[in-house]
């Protein structure tokens, strides 16, 4: 498959301008301004994409692909994720994980789910472990999945100041980091401990003592659901000088709590470290509401396209797109060292979205296949909305 894209506006995530791009097989073979014709004969599909934006295919660090929830009891379990959930909302690369329930779901469904995705286009990765102390594995060890499980790239979610989690000790915390450390090192793959935050008034504490603590690079650290409150959200800025990579969660606004577009802007307009910031969707978890005594008072199912739904609103709010674009492709791909993914340059795999100016998604191109395309997925599970996928 080569398809020529021509006239596109150019993001890697950093704008060029107006310009042209070639996709041979699964790989960019080039982008510019006026790249020539194939020769005659050659078969290529050119496409004419003006008036939209060519960016990078998003990158979500964390999904449910299995479904999430459960809290509320077995009919609470929120169905395992289609492809076009996905794809309709830019996402070319995925990371799978479990949350709450690691006893009905399994890493062997989440591994599976995953292999489910990826034959329909998508890079889809996964975490071992859970919320649980010790972590769920598929070979009795963090070390020996993350070694030994090709699709497996870190730990995750680890839950940590939130009354569902396993009340983790720095010590359990600490132990559990270093293998993931060390496994990434042997392998090199992101190698890091990807930590729930609940709403707990303990928040940040534990990793901060981890790191004052051990020798642990902060980069290890990658605490998600950081805008689910006010206080959670100033200690996430507050911790910037430590190092850390702070990642928000692109969930519905339901109190005082920043969105996600607004704690883009926050941090990418306040002069905090742009690199270190990312975005996920919780795609396909439980978005739970609880009584001050632990109890299900209602739940919601997190999008992926909450994605691009906080893009809009950064936008709107002042902040440069390429800068709100990069947290959820350059700057995911480079700390979980997907060194094929999140920009746009010769060599990388061909993951491609295309937007309308208005961020809607146009087409999606997953390594060089489409998979959407004028608004419409082409590509649809077995027993998805999208009918029968080839």
């Amino acid at each position: 498959m080569i398809t020529l894209l021509r006239g596109g506006d150019l993001y890697d995530p950093e704008p060029r301008g107006r310009g042209d791009l070639l996709l041979a097989g699964r790989h960019i073979a080039a982008l510019g301004d006026g790249l020539s014709d194939a020769p005659s004969g050659w078969p290529v599909e050119e496409v004419d994409v003006s008036g939209l934006l060519v960016v990078p295919g998003l990158v979500d660090t964390h999904t449910h692909m299995t479904g999430g929830g459960g809290e509320g009891g077995a009919h609470t379990r929120v169905p395992p994720l289609f492809v076009e959930q996905l794809t309709r909302a830019g996402v070319t690369t995925a990371i799978g994980l479990l949350g709450t329930d690691g006893t009905t779901r399994s890493l062997a469904e989440l591994l599976a789910s995953a292999r489910g995705l990826a034959h329909y286009g998508l890079t889809a990765l996964t975490y071992t472990g859970g919320y649980e102390v010790p972590p769920p594995t598929l070979t009795g060890s963090v070390r020996g999945d993350l070694v030994h499980v090709d699709r497996m790239v870190a730990v995750g979610e680890l839950a940590i100041s939130d009354h569902r989690s396993a009340q983790p000790t720095l010590h359990e915390l600490l132990r559990i980091a270093a293998d993931a450390h060390v496994s990434g090192l042997m392998t090199g793959k992101a190698g890091l401990v990807h930590l729930h935050l609940g709403d707990g008034p303990r928040g940040l504490s534990l990793v901060r003592e981890a790191l004052a603590v051990s020798e642990l690079p902060p980069r290890v650290f990658h605490p998600t659901h950081c805008n689910r409150n006010r206080r959670l959200w100033e200690e996430a800025k507050d911790c910037a000088p430590l190092g850390l990579t702070i990642d928000v969660t692109a969930f519905p606004k339901e109190g005082d709590e920043p969105s996600a577009g607004e704690a883009l802007a926050e941090w990418l307009l306040g002069g905090l470290p742009p690199a270190r910031l990312t975005m996920s969707s919780d795609g396909g978890g439980c978005l739970p509401r609880f009584s001050p005594d632990g109890d299900l008072l209602g739940m919601g199912v997190g999008d992926a396209r909450g994605l691009l739904d906080a893009l809009r609103e950064a936008t709107a709010l002042g902040v440069p797109f390429q800068r709100a674009l990069a947290t959820c492709t350059a700057n995911p791909a480079a700390l979980f060292r997907l060194r094929q993914k999140g920009q746009l340059a010769p060599g990388l795999d061909a993951d491609v979205t295309l937007l309308t100016p208005e961020l809607t998604v146009w087409g999606v191109i997953a390594g060089g296949r489409w998979l959407v395309r004028e608004g419409r997925a082409v590509v649809g599970d077995l027993f998805g909305r999208g009918g029968v996928g080839q």
